[in-house]
């Protein structure tokens, strides 16, 4: 049961980190609703234990991407990285 657990923490993290790296790559700042939604998704399905250090990795993965980007790509990775900060921040 456990190795299942795991799988599925991956899964449901490699679908954030998707959505949010094809979101970053359009830079529409309008998207951030959608980030914010596939951040959400990702926390609900994560168990308690593991849902802050899975957000951390996730942010980790979106300042690579600010790295590499300009512009409104940017400045997306900026809100989405704001957004987790505020989320760590609350729970």
């Amino acid at each position: 049961m456990r190795r299942f657990a795991q799988i599925h923490i991956m899964r449901s993290m490699d679908i954030c980190l998707g959505i949010l790296r094809r979101l970053i790559a359009k830079g529409d700042i309008n998207s951030v609703p959608l980030a914010e939604r596939a951040i959400n998704e990702y926390w609900d399905e994560t168990p308690a234990k593991a849902r802050k250090s899975g957000l951390r990795l996730i942010q980790q993965d979106v300042l690579g991407q600010r790295k590499a980007v300009l512009g409104s790509q940017r400045n997306f990775a900026d809100a989405v990285t704001d957004y987790i900060d505020r989320k760590l921040a609350m729970e």
